[in-house]
């Protein structure tokens, strides 16, 4: 979103998964099981593992669930989960990146397609929206960690390409597969982050309103209910007055 709101697109209402805790575990175990099989079991050299761990401690995940989830990655009759990436179009042209874990790609696939169709969107061919968008790996503290100057310059010496400012926190990102050194370097100085992973970023955004934003806000919710989503990034912009409404 514009200003002090701009990351409510990135990870749209996190806050609505929360309350479907069931449906919000099955997702974190899966990926913080994938995670572990297609990287290492050890958190300190696996990045996209250590950024699993840490949604599902902020999840709640109970600790011996986290601990399952990593063991169940060297099990030989895991169900072999693919990574997948759908890209389309919301009302209003809005561009929406669907990233996903699944057995079945048919499966999600055409449950995806009807989210899109439902709500006057399109799914569409890969690379049709991911080239408005830039993949960043990034990492997150609360703003009482250390003022903006210091933390700015903090990053940047570590590697980061940018850093963002919230209400609340302080934002570092850095090329993807550097992410690992970087939350290192990082941590050295502030400590473990609020949180960190990978994102996409749009490089510019689009204002919907009315009733386009409520179709659009109904397909995200859609998207991010089926259970082979993992993450939906999407490049909206809504007035914060109009965002209230629509939460």
């Amino acid at each position: 979103m514009a200003g002090h709101s701009k990351f409510k697109n990135i990870q749209f209402r996190k806050g609505a998964q929360d309350k479907k805790r069931g449906a919000l575990f099955a997702k974190i175990s899966k990926e913080i099981t994938v995670a572990a099989k297609l990287g290492s079991p050890d958190p300190s050299i696996n990045a996209r593992l250590r950024s699993a761990i840490q949604s599902a401690k902020a999840a709640s995940f109970p600790k011996d669930n986290i601990d399952r989830a990593i063991k169940k990655s060297t099990d030989k009759d895991l169900e072999n989960y693919e990574e997948v990436r759908y890209e389309g179009f919301g009302p209003a042209g809005i561009a929406i990146i669907v990233e996903g874990l699944t057995d079945n790609r048919n499966r999600t696939a055409s449950n995806l397609r009807t989210s899109f169709n439902k709500f006057g969107g399109a799914l569409g061919e890969t690379g049709s929206v991911s080239h408005l968008f830039k993949r960043y790996g990034f990492i997150k503290y609360d703003k009482s960690v250390c003022n903006e100057d210091d933390f700015f310059n903090s990053a940047i010496e570590a590697g980061a390409e940018d850093c963002f400012f919230e209400e609340n926190t302080h934002e570092a990102l850095c090329m993807p597969d550097e992410l690992s050194s970087f939350y290192t370097e990082i941590e050295k100085k502030f400590g473990e982050p609020k949180s960190s992973g990978f994102q996409w970023k749009p490089s510019s955004l689009i204002n919907v309103s009315g009733d386009k934003a409520k179709s659009l806000f109904n397909l995200l919710d859609d998207l991010e209910n089926d259970e082979d989503v993992q993450q939906v990034f999407s490049n909206f912009d809504v007035d914060d007055s109009e965002m209230e409404d629509l939460v």
